[in-house]
């Protein structure tokens, strides 16, 4: 005798397949919250207004890239802002990860009160911070300029790499660093060849967002600035008299930029993730 056929599945009914569909639109429609302002950045960054206001859309031109770099009221700005991102970036990335590395690794006397105060800046109203730094240029007769500025962000951007560090060595196997040190290997040739490695995409997730914050801070810069100009004190205040299409420009391009670094990761991961298997076959 031939077994009896399955029973056929049920199709779902109505009412489950729009229970199914209500996390997936959610979804999509934050998603397109979250970018429409951006995409409407890159719309009106080609748009060709007649006068100041870049708020109405009146024809399409590619003049504004092309204008943006003869005009140094602009492009002065800017490169504060990137210089001062990018020093600050790798001051306080390295710091960082050193002090990521005592927390986490070695005890010493005041060690809970280090992790204590390492969320400071971190928990603090940014005008707040901004504020004591004012009052510290002043007592110590400082002037405020570039320098003042690069010192803030540094200090706030280590708290933030500290603890994306932290995070990192947290879930990390010691239990290779003695298998290195197993083999002889000293403590210099076991970090650089087993610890950096591993915890290098904390350190980069950690360098990247200590860039983003530097290089959009607005509050505490403001405290900091006195006379040196940056692309966020630049942008506040042109808003006042009109929103010209090169800051839409400027917009789209370091969105462009961090798109293609996120982008250039997402495809090594991929490669890894690729070649992993080939490698254990040739094994």
């Amino acid at each position: 005798m031939t077994a009896a056929p399955a029973a056929a599945t049920r199709r779902p009914g109505l009412g489950a397949r729009l229970a199914n569909l209500v996390l997936p639109v959610f979804t999509g429609l934050l998603l397109l919250f979250l970018f429409s302002p951006i995409g409407v950045m890159i719309a009106f960054s080609f748009n060709d207004p007649a006068g100041r206001q870049n708020i109405t859309w009146q024809g399409f031109t590619v003049r504004n890239y092309f204008d943006l770099w003869g005009r140094s009221q602009i492009t002065t700005p800017m490169i504060n802002s990137l210089l001062i991102a990018t020093v600050s970036t790798v001051v306080a990335t390295t710091f960082g990860t050193m002090i990521g590395l005592a927390l986490t690794r070695f005890a010493f006397r005041g060690r809970w009160i280090m992790n204590m105060l390492i969320f400071i800046p971190i928990t603090a109203p940014e005008i707040i911070l901004g504020a004591s730094l004012l009052t510290l240029w002043v007592s110590l007769g400082v002037e405020r300029g570039f320098l003042t500025i690069l010192a803030a962000h540094i200090m706030f951007n280590i708290s933030f790499v500290v603890v994306t560090v932290r995070a990192r060595l947290a879930g990390m196997n010691q239990s290779l660093e003695e298998a290195g040190m197993d083999l002889y290997a000293d403590g210099r040739t076991t970090f650089w060849k087993i610890t950096f490695p591993i915890i290098f995409p904390g350190i980069l997730s950690a360098a990247l967002l200590a860039f983003a914050l530097s290089i959009d801070d607005y509050v505490i810069t403001l405290f900091s600035a006195g006379h040196t100009l940056t692309f966020p004190l630049w942008v506040f205040g042109v808003s006042r008299l009109g929103i010209p299409p090169e800051v839409n420009v400027l917009g789209t391009l370091i969105f462009l930029t961090a798109f293609a670094f996120i982008g250039v990761q997402l495809w090594g991961q991929r490669r890894q993730g690729r070649a992993a298997p080939i490698t254990l076959v040739g094994r």
